[in-house]
């Protein structure tokens, strides 16, 4: 069985997908794909997800508002998120972080939210999804400095091998999504190879960011497995070695037991 440990179900375009995020669901699981973590990008749709994914005791969502986030005009505050993260089927908080490459001018901004996620990590215990774009030193410095006992994730992971080895040292598990099959992500996949089995993860990020051979299109949680193939690749293994290793990777960050 697959995980995709990262995606955006309320982002697709349910109205026009036949059979909705039922089939979606369903699709995915015929491929194998049997849990889906549906993250949450604002205060919205901390809340929403769950609605929306309360019928499908597979797919978890998280509570968090995106460091790119323009819904929102203060920065949320740890009992909001801690208030949020006790909704059914909550397993993290997040998406938060910094990205100083689309938005340098809210830095602060998301520096002061993302400290309010970290904090509400740790009462929490629940583990924290973490977006970093061009904030490499900041991130480190912040998760060195509010550390939570359940760690997180660094999802999507684009960054260098200095970066995922601090992340790792830190309790982090790595992220990859369907970055790592397209042809200009050569360096991406070197770091990849250098990625302790035990603390990789496989990602969709659907609906964007679809993986050879599906670039272009609408990405759903069932590509998760193109990604998962690469990776596997990538380490020698086969893909029903890689998809046993990183699902025993999910269900240990996220205190889930097998299913």
């Amino acid at each position: 069985m697959l995980v995709d440990s990262h995606c955006h179900l309320d982002q697709l375009d349910l109205t026009t997908r036949a059979g909705g995020l039922a089939a979606v669901v369903s699709d995915a699981a015929a491929r194998g794909v049997g849990q889906i973590l549906s993250i949450a990008v604002d205060l919205e749709s901390s809340k929403s997800l769950v609605e929306l994914t309360a019928d499908f005791p597979n797919v978890y969502t998280s509570v968090g508002v995106h460091p790119l986030s323009k819904k929102i005009q203060t920065v949320v505050s740890v009992d909001q998120l801690v208030a949020l993260a006790h909704q059914p089927g909550v397993i993290a908080i997040g998406e938060t972080g910094l990205d100083n490459f689309y938005s340098s001018d809210t830095i602060e901004w998301q520096s002061e939210s993302f400290v309010n996620h970290l904090l509400a990590s740790q009462l929490t215990n629940k583990p924290i999804i973490i977006h970093t774009r061009d904030a490499v030193d900041e991130t480190i410095r912040l998760l060195r400095k509010y550390p939570s006992p359940a760690a997180g994730v660094l999802h999507c992971f684009t960054e260098s091998w200095d970066m995922a080895q601090d992340a790792i040292e830190l309790g982090f598990y790595i992220a990859f999504s369907g970055i790592i099959t397209f042809k200009n992500a050569e360096e991406l996949r070197r770091v990849a190879a250098k990625i302790p089995l035990d603390r990789l993860l496989v990602e969709t990020d659907s609906p964007w960011l679809a993986p050879v051979p599906y670039r272009g299109s609408k990405n759903e949680p069932q590509y998760v497995v193109e990604v998962a193939q690469c990776l596997a690749d990538i380490h020698g293994i086969e893909l029903e070695n890689l998809a046993r290793i990183t699902t025993q990777n999910f269900h240990r960050l996220f205190k889930l037991s097998e299913v």
